[in-house]
This record gives structure tokens, sequence and C-alpha cells, in this order.
């Protein structure tokens, strides 16, 4: 079965703008898994613009299932996850300036930085995951970075599904089958929705968890919270 991870980043932007502890994080973190949720997925930024360093470790004491911390592993982020310590932490490459994550790790070019990183976080206890594009050689390169898992980058699927491709999943199928070959876990995350994550599903074999936040909490809006968590679910099955 593919477990649902739910990305909390977009409750921490409704909260911060407004200032103040509404809604509350926590009480939201602690909900999602009451509702059936099967982790919390964070992505701080260094400039703090949704989810706060703090945030990441309030949610230590809070988190009950799998914990997942998303980011680029740059020296602050580093030190955070070191301190944390959640079940798993996926590396991004986005930049500071980023709206939201767009485009996976060059596993070639950084393989030797990203095998560093990678043995830290593996020798602290903490699973490692490479969010990465379909390229079967960059998959191939992952493998030897030693990392746990891969998170493939589900933008591109996301965007031709809605324009009626359902070819579009054809490289993920491909990247999908390498990467178990290999040895390496399978999460997928970015534009995943009620729309098109059964369908993903289906075709990605050996599919261990997904990620999402942005359209879980916008479906929410009209279908509320615990509905949309177990429609995910359902779906996900």
């Amino acid at each position: 079965m593919t477990k649902l991870s739910v990305n909390i980043n977009k409750i921490a932007t409704l909260r911060n703008s407004r200032g103040g502890n509404v809604p509350n994080l926590l009480k939201v973190a602690a909900d999602i898994e009451s509702f059936g949720g099967e982790g919390i997925t964070i992505h701080p930024r260094p400039d703090e613009r949704h989810i706060r360093y703090q945030d990441a470790r309030d949610l230590v004491a809070v988190v009950k299932t799998e914990y997942n911390i998303e980011g680029n592993p740059i020296q602050s982020f580093i030190d955070l996850v070191l301190e944390t310590k959640p079940t798993q932490v996926t590396l991004v490459p986005d930049s500071i300036t980023a709206i939201t994550s767009n485009a996976g790790w060059d596993t070639i070019k950084y393989q030797s930085f990203l095998q560093e990183v990678v043995k830290e976080f593996q020798q602290n206890g903490i699973r490692t995951s490479i969010f990465i594009d379909t390229d079967l050689k960059l998959i191939e390169a992952a493998a030897k970075t030693g990392a746990d898992r891969i998170e493939l980058y589900t933008e591109e699927f996301a965007t031709q599904f809605d324009l009626g491709n359902k070819a579009a999943i054809q490289p993920y199928t491909e990247a999908a089958i390498l990467a178990h070959d290999l040895g390496l876990g399978i999460n997928a995350g970015h534009d995943l929705s009620l729309e098109n994550v059964k369908f993903f599903k289906e075709n990605i074999p050996n599919l261990a968890e997904v990620s999402i936040g942005h359209a879980l909490i916008a479906e929410s809006l009209y279908l509320g919270l615990e509905n949309v968590v177990n429609m995910y679910l359902h779906r996900l099955k």
C-alpha cells in the first residue's frame, strides 16, 4: 500500500499571512494523523516564509507517524535535520528564491556532494530520499549516492494528465522499475491531486509514498480536511 504524507506548508502560509497562531500548525498536523494520514511533510526554506525552523522542532513532539523534512541541504538545513532527527529527509535542490520546487537533482554533477550528505544523515539514523526527474541516467547515479529512496518529481505528469495525455506516465513507470531494480525505494510528489493520484499509483510499481500538500489543502477548502485525507487514502489503496 502507498502511504500518504501530507505536506502542511500551506497551513503555515495561511498562519503567517495574518500573524499569530491561527490556524494552529501543530493541531492541524495532529488532526491529519487522527484522520488517517500516514505522515507529515514540511519543507522549511531559509526565509521561513511558511514553515519556520522552530515549527520543525515543535513538530517532533507532535508527529506520531512518519516525519519527513524536505529541503536544500545548505548547512542550516543540515543542522536542523540532525537536531530534529525526522524519519526521513528529502533532499531538494531548490534555490532560495524558488516559489516551489521546480527541478530534481543532477545526481551525476553533484554525486560526491550528495554522497557526503546522505552518509551524514544515515549515520544519524535518518532515511534519505533524493528529489529527481525521470532521466534513467540520473536514477542510476542516485543509487550510487547511497540514498535509500528517490522522490519522483511529478509536475510534468500532472500537467500532461490535465491535458488528457495519459501516456505521460510512461517515463515515471520506467524510472520506478529501474529504481526498484537498483534497490531504491520510490516516493513521489508535486502537483498530485485527487484527480490524478489513483491513475499515478496504479501505473507506478512499488510506490512507497506520496507527499501531497497544495492540492490537498485547496481541495479541503471545499470538501473538508478529514474527508479529503480519506479520499486520498481510498485512492491509494
